[in-house]
Order: structure tokens, then sequence, then C-alpha cells
């Protein structure tokens, strides 16, 4: 069964203001065993806590974050190759993910060629340093081009380079994620596992509409975004279906997520999606 982990990118806030170590505590006290590291700075500090995490508590580290250029959070594998492998090995991470391609790489089958195509050597160094590099969807990796979608283009000009699946972008770029998991068998390394809702129309917002205070462009956002991230299992996907086919498709870690928790604190809704995901059987 794939180790459950979290998506530590719910916590960065925690882990700037009292340090990488003490969220890990707080992670091991939910009963959660492995995280990913996202959004935060790859500093020698941090890296220590890691490691201090596993052997102390026995949270162990799934994936960090990287990049091909600076400028984001990971590590540049551009400047910081052999830093990162360093650090894969020090914390026993046998993945590094890549969150999203540049906005660049999206416009055109051309433009995420280019990038498939200056990523792979990357990944093949890594694999041969026994460091696997994942790409991580959103919506927009749906995006066809001449009938090819980015996830097979990415495929086809970086085979090196494995999936990080999240399930809830999948959904909501319009692919049923079953079929998903199905198609890309034995690229899926990592899954984020996160829940798809649509919230009620707030009254007042209808109140509003009804006394033609908002119409037009302005009632249709408010409709738009009534599409919210969950907690698992308090969402529309089905997980008693797709956790076991995720595990067939070669996962080896779940990663609790939730890109927004709309004003509850983040350790009560990572709490009630640790519950859920108890109750169902992980």
């Amino acid at each position: 069964m794939p180790v459950l982990g979290l998506q530590l990118m719910m916590l960065k806030d925690r882990i700037n203001e009292k340090g990488m170590f003490e969220v890990l505590r707080q992670v091991h006290d939910l009963d959660i065993t492995a995280v990913e590291v996202s959004q935060v700075t790859m500093t020698d500090e941090l890296i220590d806590d890691l490691v201090r995490g596993k052997e102390e508590l026995g949270v162990e580290t799934a994936a960090m974050s990287a990049s091909i250029a600076p400028g984001g959070n990971g590590f540049a594998l551009e400047t910081e190759f052999d830093r990162a492998v360093d650090a894969c090995r020090r914390t026993g991470s046998r993945y590094l993910r890549i969150g999203m391609m540049p906005f660049s790489a999206m416009v055109s089958k051309e433009a995420c060629e280019a990038w498939a195509a200056e990523v792979e050597p990357y990944a093949a160094r890594l694999a041969e340093q026994g460091v696997t590099l994942c790409y991580h969807n959103h919506h927009v990796d749906l995006i066809r081009f001449d009938g090819e979608r980015i996830f097979d283009i990415v495929r086809r000009v970086a085979p090196s380079l494995l999936f990080e699946v999240d399930l809830h972008w999948v959904q909501r770029g319009g692919m049923a994620p079953l079929d998903m998991l199905k198609a890309y068998t034995g690229a899926c390394k990592l899954i984020h596992v996160k829940d798809f809702r649509i919230a009620p129309l707030p009254a007042e917002v209808y109140a509003k509409f009804e006394a033609k205070e908002l119409e037009g462009k302005d009632f249709y956002d408010v409709f738009l975004s009534l599409a919210q991230f969950a907690e698992v299992g308090q969402g529309n996907m089905n997980w008693p279906e797709l956790l076991p086919a995720a595990e067939a498709a070669g996962a080896e870690y779940f990663l609790i997520e939730q890109d927004d928790t709309y004003g509850r604190d983040p350790i009560d809704c990572i709490r009630e999606s640790r519950e859920y995901l108890r109750s169902i059987g992980y």
C-alpha cells in the first residue's frame, strides 16, 4: 500500500514561523508518516530538520520541489543539481517534483515540446543518481495541441520524467481521473489526494441578483467560483475507487493536499482528511 503523507504547502506559514521540525512533530501527531516539501526555501537548516524528523519522529520525506532555472523555492537544477541529490540522499527522499511548467510552455505544442526537451536531460541524470523527477499537473495539462494533450507531449519528449498526479486538477480539467490513471499506468508515482466540492450559492449573493444589484459577468464570476478545494471525503471525488486505481497505476505515496481551506485552520482540515482516509482503510 502507498505511504500516506501530506503536502506541506498547507503548513508553509507555520514552517516559516516555527521551523520545519516543529511542524513535522504536528504532522506525526496527526498520524501521517511522510511529507512533501513545497513553497518553502530549501535552506541547510530546513534539510537538517527533515533528517531529524525522520530519525526522531519516523516522518519520511516523500519528495522535495525542484525547477530547472533559479527563481523558485525549490532546488534549481541548473545551479543546484549536486545539492539536490545530496539532500535526497540525506533525507532518504527518492523523488523530486516540478510543481508546474512555465506559463510560456503552455501556449503552443512547440513551446511545450521545447520545455520537455529541456527537462529530459536533468530527469535522466537524476535517475542515474537514484532520484526520480516527477511533473505535477494542473487542469491546463489537459490542453490539446493537434489532438495531443500536454500530458502526452511531456511523456513523448521527456520519457525520464514521471508524474505526480493531482486528481483534483485532472477532474477540473475535464478528464475522468480513473481514465487518466489507466492511461498513464507506470508513470504515476506520487498522487495528490485533494477533493473537489461545489459550494452552495450564498443567499446574500442570490438576494443581490434578485434585486438586480449583481448581474451579468459579476454574478457569473461568483457562480464559477463555487468550485472549491475540499477536505478529503467532503467533496465529490470517489476515493474508494480512485485510491486502489492509483495504487494499481504505480503510486508509491498518497499526499493529502488542499490549496485553500477558506478560513479554517489547516490542521483541522488535515485532521478531517486523515480521519476520512482511515475510515476507508488508509
